[in-house]
């Protein structure tokens, strides 16, 4: 402790070196912070309270085969279950949406009769909801979205069909806000229903079934007494936590934990070299410094704790800065669209902060170790020569 003072002075004597130094372990430790943060969320987060009771049942093939409507109502009728609400993902394109990526957005037909219940945490003025459920060719929007694309109540909406032959022609009824998501518009199911009706079509399927369970505990065992009642039928079922369905989604992307932890692994490996390579620098530039210090009386120990000093707060400013700097772009990720669920609820969250920390102060050290070690073993006369 009494080598603070002068730890602190030398790690930023030469002001641009260190500067130059430290931006570069912020930065990299920004992306690290951020890439983690991600894989903690993604892998080893829990799920936001009102997921916890919400179970989401599709095709076993894949989400693109559609289910009878009727599984609705004998999913219903299971132990535990409180509400099903039917679902199908519509598509469709918006304005010059082929174009321009950023006039995407789901779309999805829900029953909205039975919506609000299972969705409770979905935040709507009641007068908006009454009006959504009570005209068929409504729209809930989300906050986010409309913010987006400049969605007000009563405006029109026109969405051209692709995967069904007719278009939507919606009016804005409800701007509904949420912690997990705000990025969709839903509209009435029996808009699409009778659609299809009008054109031949006798037998309504679903995408998905989403089922409010009584408690957390009940998930497992819902999922799987919903599996085993369809095992045999004309369409076999997949049931799993809403959590773990948009999880499903990434799967589309390829092995997703893979490539964060090789990213991960890059930016570190990166960090050591550039770390490594300028702080070693800087301490073969002082070999006559240690001479003069050893004639002073500094102990080999002595001198090898000021210079493994001097590179660890270097590292543990560059640290602090970088945790700031992710904290920063979390927060920007909040405001944008929801690559997934997890994004709009991405923290930093103690473990990372630790790892991160731990992880700043290890690269100090481990990247001025060997230089340090053996400056401080040379003796006073190796020591100026070797400047000399």
């Amino acid at each position: 402790m009494r080598y603070l003072g002068l730890i602190f002075k030398n790690a930023l004597r030469n002001r641009r070196r260190s500067l130059l130094t430290i931006s570069s372990l912020a930065l990299s430790l920004c992306i690290l912070g951020v890439l983690m943060a991600l894989y903690y969320a993604l892998f080893h987060g829990e799920a936001p309270k009102a997921q916890m009771l919400r179970v989401v049942t599709r095709h076993k093939v894949a989400i693109a085969f559609a289910m009878p409507v009727y599984y609705r109502d004998k999913i219903a009728r299971l132990p535990g279950v409180k509400q099903v609400c039917t679902w199908q993902w519509y598509g469709g394109a918006y304005k010059d949406e082929e174009r321009d990526r950023s006039k995407f957005f789901p779309r999805f037909g829900v029953e909205a009769d039975r919506f609000f219940e299972v969705y409770p945490d979905y935040r709507v003025p009641a007068a908006q909801k009454l009006a959504f459920q009570k005209d068929i060719a409504g729209a809930l929007v989300g906050a986010h979205l409309a913010a987006n694309q400049g969605f007000k109540l009563g405006d029109k909406i026109k969405i051209k069909g692709n995967i069904f032959p007719f278009d939507l022609d919606l009016t804005v009824r409800a701007i509904y806000d949420s912690d997990i998501d705000a990025d969709n518009l839903y509209f009435p199911l029996k808009y699409l229903q009778q659609a299809l009706e009008a054109r031949g079509s006798k037998r309504s399927y679903a995408g998905t079934f989403t089922s409010l369970v009584d408690s957390p505990a009940d998930v497992p065992r819902v999922s799987t007494a919903i599996d085993e009642m369809f095992a045999n039928a004309e369409a076999p079922t997949h049931t799993e936590s809403e959590y773990a369905f948009g999880l499903t989604f990434l799967s589309f992307l390829g092995n997703i934990k893979l490539a964060l932890i090789s990213i991960c692994g890059a930016v570190t490996f990166t960090i050591l070299l550039v770390a490594g390579n300028t702080m070693a620098m800087s301490v073969r530039e002082r070999v006559r410094e240690v001479g003069i210090l050893k004639t002073l009386g500094f102990t080999p120990r002595g001198i090898l704790c000021l210079l493994l000093g001097e590179s660890a707060v270097i590292a543990m400013l560059g640290g602090i800065i970088g945790l700031l700097l992710a904290n920063l772009l979390i927060g920007v990720l909040h405001h944008g669209p929801a690559i997934v669920q997890q994004t709009k609820t991405l923290t930093l969250q103690p473990p990372v902060l630790a790892i991160l920390l731990g992880f700043s102060v290890f690269i100090g050290l481990s990247s001025v170790i060997v230089p340090a070690w053996r400056a401080s073993r040379m003796s006073i006369l190796e020591a100026l020569q070797d400047a000399d």
